[in-house]
């Protein structure tokens, strides 16, 4: 009977066999959880408007959905554009605080070979920040961690809970019509979102993926430092 269940309740994250029955000519009926006596999927019915609006509300519900009861496969697409976009964001960050009297201003290249450096160092911390959380949800928690799957759909719904850096491309559109303050708020809402992505995808406590995103958060902070200096003695 398990084996057939293949999606989950948005409510209690308990197995369901399906998400609805089709009564012909349109006729759609709900299924409705055996745990929780709810609908075991409300948003099939909803506006992809409101879905939206839902998932930057950072709704539980609305995170199982997507992840649970979706065929979403643009995790790795996501990512790289996401890490393009605040490759960039660095990139005008640098190229505008380096100063030069050269009428022809920085060689084509060299200013090419920054952004490829933006862009590596933006897949490290990130790569980095992953790896923290997949270690300590393992070391405190090695239980939540069962099998190569859970890695996996963990990794996919940190990389789809990602999605808030795509605000960085207003940054890129305006260029400079953007604050230190504006991006310290997209990263809280991303990290947010991955807060939100742990808790739905290993049915973990606040406290636990609290503690996992604190310790991503330090190995990659310790990588920036690590960068910076590297730079420096540069």
């Amino acid at each position: 009977m398990e084996a057939n269940c293949v999606y989950r309740c948005i409510e209690c994250s308990q197995l369901a066999g399906e998400l609805y029955r089709d009564y012909n000519r349109g006729v759609l009926k709900l299924t409705i959880c055996k745990s929780c006596h709810k609908p075991v999927d409300k948003y099939i019915e909803y506006d992809p408007v409101i879905i939206l609006i839902n998932a930057i509300l950072c709704k539980a519900q609305v995170y199982r959905h997507i992840l649970f009861n979706t065929t979403i496969n643009i995790h790795g697409k996501l990512c790289i554009f996401c890490l393009l976009c605040e490759a960039y964001v660095r990139w005008l960050q640098l190229q505008g605080s380096t100063q030069t009297t050269d009428p022809e201003d920085i060689i084509r290249y060299a200013k090419e070979w920054d952004f490829y450096r933006m862009f590596g160092i933006a897949c490290l911390e990130q790569s980095v920040y992953f790896l923290g959380i997949f270690a300590a949800l393992y070391l405190m928690a090695s239980g939540t961690l069962k099998t190569k799957l859970d890695f996996i759909l963990l990794l996919k719904a940190l990389l789809l809970s990602s999605y808030g850096k795509l605000l960085l491309i207003p940054a890129v559109i305006w260029e400079h019509d953007y604050t230190f303050v504006s991006l310290k708020l997209i990263k809280l809402f991303v990290l947010t979102s991955n807060f939100q992505a742990i808790r739905v995808t290993l049915n973990t406590s606040r406290k636990m993926s609290c503690m996992a995103i604190c310790t991503g958060l330090i190995l990659e902070s310790i990588v920036v430092d690590s960068c910076k200096k590297m730079e420096w003695s540069m």
